[in-house]
């Protein structure tokens, strides 16, 4: 009862998630804007605030403000509308950090603390920040390939979860996520292959091979994002990174696939 209450939860709030999300990309450019900036802010937030539960004292007001400038930015640069010259007005705006600490006398740790600030805008914000990239690949804003993207994701996701539920046995990385199975990353691996090649019918983004190629990094990539977030939970002494979405807990929960994937995509989109 417990199981099927817990998979309740996780389809209404995925369901409820995935409207959101697809409907802010197919509606307008401006509506993918607002949403994924709140995403972005939301997940950079959450990471710091798991952060602090430990007394660590990264400035994440700051670091946050620069996240959310960094996707700004991204998204501007990316459909034309700013030179990427105004991205150099983050870099001293990130070196306030410096600064504050200077003057913070009751932080025993600064170097460490600046780090974890640092740590906050490359693992959570700039791989947001990428997403504009995804969506302005052909020069202007489309969203079928970061929509397929998604997909693919939540396809392998989705059949990761069932196989593993239904024939898993060997553990994939038990010291950092004692549930995930071999047997569940090869059906969330075989789910996804096979979604790229159905969206590839529909889609004209991305030709087969490119979409083939795609569904195989968010395998190996995603799964990784999964182990390191699920090595950070960990190493913090969590469950769940938040309670925000029942069934998923928190951004990072939702989100640790796509942001160590979409970095790989992305290098994958401009070289090929």
């Amino acid at each position: 009862m417990n199981r099927f209450s817990e998979l309740y939860q996780r389809i209404i709030s995925a369901t409820a998630g995935a409207a959101i999300i697809i409907s802010s990309l197919i509606v307008s450019e401006w509506s993918y804007f607002v949403v994924f900036l709140i995403i972005s802010v939301m997940a950079q937030w959450e990471f710091y605030r798991l952060i602090r539960l430990q007394n660590y004292v990264p400035i994440r007001l700051l670091g946050v403000i620069i996240g959310a400038i960094l996707f700004t930015l991204s998204f501007f640069v990316a459909r034309g509308s700013l030179e990427s010259k105004y991205f150099y007005a983050l870099f001293p705006l990130a070196a306030l950090v410096f600064l504050i600490k200077l003057y913070k006398t009751n932080d025993n740790t600064p170097f460490l603390n600046i780090a974890l600030f640092y740590l906050g805008i490359t693992y959570v914000a700039l791989p947001f920040a990428l997403m504009n990239v995804v969506v302005h690949y052909h020069g202007w804003y489309s969203y079928e390939i970061l929509l397929g993207l998604m997909l693919i994701i939540w396809a392998s996701d989705t059949g990761a979860y069932f196989t593993g539920i239904r024939f898993g046995k060997r553990k994939l990385f038990e010291r950092h996520s004692p549930k995930k199975s071999w047997e569940g990353a090869i059906g969330g691996a075989i789910t996804a292959v096979s979604f790229a090649v159905l969206i590839s019918r529909y889609s004209t983004g991305l030709n087969v091979w490119q979409w083939v190629t795609v569904s195989l990094i968010v395998v190996i990539a995603g799964t990784y994002g999964d182990l390191v977030e699920s090595m950070f939970k960990r190493s913090m002494q969590i469950k769940d990174s938040g309670s925000v979405i029942p069934g998923h807990g928190g951004f990072l929960d939702r989100f640790d696939s796509l942001i160590l994937a979409i970095p790989f995509v992305v290098v994958f989109l401009k070289l090929f």
